[in-house]
Order: C-alpha cells, then structure tokens, then sequence
C-alpha cells in the first residue's frame, strides 16, 4: 500500500444490514471497504488483498466465529489489525489478541470511522 492509496477495510459481519451500514461509514470516512459475510470468506480475501484492519463481529456462522478469526489474523497477517464487536458479549482486552480492540453494539458510525483510522495508522 502507497502512501496516496486509502487505508482498506475488511468488514466481516453475517447481518447484511449491520454489514452494509458498517460499510457506508467507513467508505464515508474515506477508506476503502471489503465486506465478506463470514471467516471463511474473509480469509480468501485476505490472501488476495492488502487489507489494514479487519472490523468483525464475533457471533457468526460456519467453521471459524469471529474471535478465532481476529486470532487467525494476528498469526497469519501480523500486519493486519483487529476491531472486534459484539452485541452479544463483552470482551476485555486480555481477551482479544495483541493490538486488537473491542468495540461494542451498537455502536455508533463516528466511533467506528475512529477505531479503524487509530487501527490502520498502526498498521503501517
């Protein structure tokens, strides 16, 4: 990533809804968005994308729940940083992997933008 290209976002949310309007504040914000509506998915665009942060809801389907995927992140793509949310669940920080945060449902779309522009600026 060129320092002129703007940061991308891999939103990974199962909710279509929850998904897309997580999407539009972040395109809003100015970065560029992925969305994917599982782990696996994210996985296979994170082997063919330079992706600064990844936003994912912990309750998902399929093999692979949203908290094993910020693990999975963090050892395959140490440079990728990690936004988990949950309305479900509160998580510490003892509870997330390394340099990843815990951001609430609901949450606002400004507190959103400004978690992952603080995450990508660490990302470099």
């Amino acid at each position: 990533m060129t320092s002129s290209e703007e940061p991308t976002v891999l939103v990974v949310e199962d909710e279509n809804f929850v998904r897309m309007i997580a999407a539009d504040a972040l395109a809003e914000s100015g970065f560029q968005v992925l969305e994917a509506p599982d782990a696996m998915e994210a996985l296979a665009l994170l082997e063919k994308h330079e992706v600064a942060v990844v936003f994912t809801d912990i309750n998902m389907p399929g093999p692979i729940d949203g908290l094993e995927l910020a693990d999975i992140v963090t050892v395959r793509f140490p440079r990728v940083k990690v936004i988990v949310t949950s309305g479900k669940q509160w998580l510490e920080p003892d509870q997330l992997p390394d340099d990843s945060l815990f951001l609430p449902k609901p949450y606002r779309p400004t507190q959103l933008a400004k978690l992952v522009g603080q995450q990508a600026g660490r990302a470099a």
